[in-house]
């Protein structure tokens, strides 16, 4: 997104993206990162949970395919459509 943009844009995204995650049972957390690169900010959503069940609470079955709000598309200039899961060790 455009830098600019990245203020009120993180701000939308604690209200609804890490909000949810929160909210579904089974979440241990959410984060978001941040990095500027010239005139735009990279933003980064990281999450912990149980097990892959309480993934699949919040995405849905296709717990693979990235979960967008109806204003991303107003802010993002690039999207990532899927999701990378790993176990913590």
């Amino acid at each position: 997104m455009r830098s600019a943009d990245a203020a009120e844009y993180v701000d939308y995204i604690a209200g609804t993206g890490l909000a949810e995650y929160k909210q579904t049972p089974g979440n241990h957390g959410a984060w978001m990162l941040t990095r500027e690169i010239g005139d735009r900010t990279e933003v980064l959503t990281f999450s912990l949970w149980e097990s892959l069940d309480a993934v699949k609470a919040f995405a849905g079955d296709d717990y693979e395919t990235a979960v967008y709000y109806p204003e991303d598309e107003r802010y993002l200039i690039e999207h990532d459509y899927t999701c990378a899961h790993y176990d913590v060790r």
